[in-house]
This record gives structure tokens, sequence and C-alpha cells, in this order.
């Protein structure tokens, strides 16, 4: 595939995205039913949010920092099989070899140590990764390969779900452990299957042989210099998307709990599971047509309203707090993380200058790993609140998460990226469509 907007085709789209399946899918299922199941063989029940938010927060502050480090690195490689593609075998396959560890864990401590190297190994793969859109795609079809990006992280995330909700349930009903193991089985395979397409069928750029490399030590200790703080635009769209993340992971977080003693269902991994599937049908409903439409009319307009519809969904379940009613809620939720993955991410995009385009779309996911990070710490004001009224920390918990979509959202309207995309930060301030 070359750059060029004639040239590049319908499948390219799938071929530098593919991998992004796979990362979902592990995550997803981790976070939402595998982390918050398992950890319950370890710790007390009066415990469990904090145990949880404690186990992924550590592990997504090092997300945070590992992922632009490794992109940084990434930009000045100069493979002969690609800049990035190397990296994504080295992280992909050393995840395949942590994955069973959740399986072998036999305490607390253990899990927390698997998970943590889970999040160094794949983020050494995934930071290089993102920088296919910008590095390969034509500045006007960014939105349709994010929407598509977007797509196949969504269908990723419910596939996983859906088939660890199954096997999950029958694990904490004491049905067995290969239950767990048939589980982590899926996990590595997906992650080895998407990382040899993706090795086998883009073909990278080739890097001009006189191209100055910059040494790996001073890379690394660049890889966060004040420079790319500089625009003030770019720190809004940080914060904006910081916001909105932590709202959406909160909710992810905490909905097996949520449907566990709030609402009380027999099945909470298999309600969670409902609810992950009507929002990935209202996600698949608008994902690709937000991006494409954000080629159009703009990034700023799709991210902001997707911010207002999270909160309308947030004030759905506060106010009538039953399972139908969360449902419906979850397809507003949903149809709101469809806009905002494909436009915003289409904007952070545009902030990539040519020849680090990984490092500045690793800083930019700073803020979705920070935003994850964040929304971790409130487990332990769920358990504070709870212990003093019953339930009233999932109140807390919806207040904080309407807060966040509002503020962001509002947030975005702040933000000014460069007049034309990929040329560098610090040449214009202008407005964003």
């Amino acid at each position: 595939m070359e750059k060029g907007s004639s040239l590049f085709r319908p499948s390219d789209y799938v071929k530098i995205t593919i991998f992004g399946f796979a990362l979902t899918a592990l995550w997803q299922s981790l976070h939402t039913i595998i982390l918050p199941l398992r950890i319950l063989d370890f710790v007390p029940e009066s415990q469990k949010n904090t145990s949880l938010s404690l186990l992924t927060l550590s592990g997504l502050l090092l997300a945070m920092f590992v992922q632009p480090l490794a992109g940084a690195v990434s930009d000045r490689s100069d493979f002969k099989w690609g800049r990035r593609k190397p990296y994504m075998v080295l992280g992909a396959f050393l995840a395949i070899v942590l994955i069973p560890g959740f399986g072998y864990a036999g305490g607390y401590a253990a899990v927390f140590l698997v998970y943590c190297l889970l999040q160094l190994s794949v983020n050494i793969a995934q930071g290089p990764y993102q920088a296919f859109i910008p590095e390969l795609v034509p500045a006007d079809k960014r939105g349709r390969a994010s929407g598509v990006k977007g797509l196949l992280e969504i269908t990723g995330g419910l596939s996983l779900v859906y088939v660890s909700s199954i096997f999950m349930d029958r694990y904490n009903a004491g049905m067995g452990g290969n239950n767990l193991w048939i589980v982590l089985g899926i996990l590595m395979a997906l992650v080895f299957i998407t990382m040899a397409a993706t090795v086998l069928l883009v073909r990278e750029p080739r890097v001009a042989p006189t191209a100055q490399r910059t040494p790996l030590m001073e890379t690394i200790y660049c890889t966060f210099r004040k420079e790319i703080w500089s625009n003030r635009g770019f720190g809004w769209f940080l914060l904006s998307r910081l916001l909105v993340f932590m709202a959406f992971t909160t909710i992810q977080q905490f909905a097996l709990y949520y449907f566990k003693d709030v609402i009380g269902v027999s099945d909470p991994a298999g309600a969670t599971f409902r609810f992950a599937v009507i929002a990935v049908v209202a996600m698949l409903a608008v994902v690709w047509p937000a991006g494409y439409l954000s080629d159009r009319i703009g990034r700023r307009l799709f991210t902001a309203v997707a911010g207002l519809l999270g909160a309308v969904g947030i004030a759905v379940i506060a106010l009538l707090q039953d399972y139908n009613s969360v449902l419906w809620a979850a397809g507003i939720i949903g149809a709101s993380m469809g806009m905002f993955n494909s436009s915003n991410w289409a904007l952070a995009t545009d902030f990539a200058p040519e020849g680090e385009e990984a490092r500045y779309l690793g800083v930019a996911n700073m803020a979705t790993a920070g935003g994850a990070v964040l929304a971790r710490v409130i487990g332990p004001g769920i358990d504070f609140f709870n212990a003093r009224n019953p339930l009233s920390g999932y109140n807390f918990m919806l207040m904080m998460c309407l807060t966040y979509f509002i503020v962001g959202a509002a947030l975005v309207w702040k933000v000014k990226r460069p007049a034309q995309p990929n040329q560098g930060m610090a040449r214009s301030n202008t407005e964003p469509r």
C-alpha cells in the first residue's frame, strides 16, 4: 500500500487496523469480566472495588509511559522489514507468554505482577502499531480509517466479552478452572493471528538511507520533551480526551459490580455482557459514519456531541436505576463511544508530524491510559460511601461520570490544531473543523 488518495484501497483500512481487534478483545475481556471475577478468588468481598482499582491503576500507569517510549524508539528505527513491525512481534510474543499467568496465579500479588508485565508487553507493540494511520493514510481519509479502526476494536471487544461471560459465569459458579483456561487460550490465539496478519500484509514505507538516526538513549530522554506540550490546543485535546475516557472506563470497570449489587441480577457476568452487546450494536451503527462525516464536517463537533450523549446515558442510569433502563442507557453510551472513538482519534492523528507519528500518538494515548488510571481511583470512594450508606457509592460513581462527560465535551471547543495535518504542531494554531 502507498500513501495517496488514489492508491489507498478499502482493504488497506483493515490491514493496518486488524491488530486493534485483538488488543481491544484482550483488555475488554480482562477488565470487564476476567479480572473482576478472578480477584474474588483472593480478596474479601468488601475490598473488591479497591483491589480491582489498585491492580488496574498500577498497570495503566506503566502503559502511560511505555507506549510513547516504544513509539518514539520505533520512529528512529530502520529495520529492513519496517520501523513498527519488529516491536509488534516482540510485544505480541511477550503477551502470549504472560497471558497464562492469570490462570497459574495463586494469589492477588501474582495476578498483580502478571497484569503489570502484560501492560508493558502489549504497549511495546501498541505504541508503534498506532503510527500506521498517520503514516500510511492520506489526510483526507483518516476519519474513515479511524472509523474502521473503531469498528474492529468494537467487534473485538464484543466477541471476547461474550465468550468471557459464558465461560467465566461457569467458572464463578464453581464448574471448573478449565473455563478460565479456555478464555485465556482464545486471547493468546487472537493476539498471535492478528499480529501475524499485520506483519505479512502491511508494507511499511522505507526509511531513507541518509536519514539521521537519533541515538537510542537520546530518543528515550527526549520522548516527553517540552516541545510536545507547547501547543495549547494539544493540551486541551489531551485533557478533554482524558475526562471522556475516565467516564467510559469507570462504567466499563464497575459494571459487573453495579449489576450484582444495585440491580441484583443472578448472573452479573451475563448481565454485563448484555449491557456490552447493546452498547456495541449502537457503536457499530455510528462508528464508521462518524469517522466519515468527521472528514467532511469536523472532528470537534462529533467529539463534543459524543461527550454530551454519554452524559445523557449516565443520567438515565442515575435517575431510573432499574435493569431495563440501564440497558437503554447502554445504547446511548455505546453511540457516544462510537462517535468519540472515530472522530477524536482522527483529530489525534492530525497532530502527528511526519517522522514522529508513533511518539505523538503515544503521548496522545497517554490521555486514554490516564483516563483509565484515574477511573480506577474512584474504586476506594465507592467502597467508602457504600460502607456508610449501602449502595451510595454507586450513586457517587455515576455523579462523577456525568461530570467527566460534560466537562470533557466542553473542553474540546478549546482545541486548536495545525492548519494542515501531519505538518507539525508548532507551525500553526488555527481552528480545527
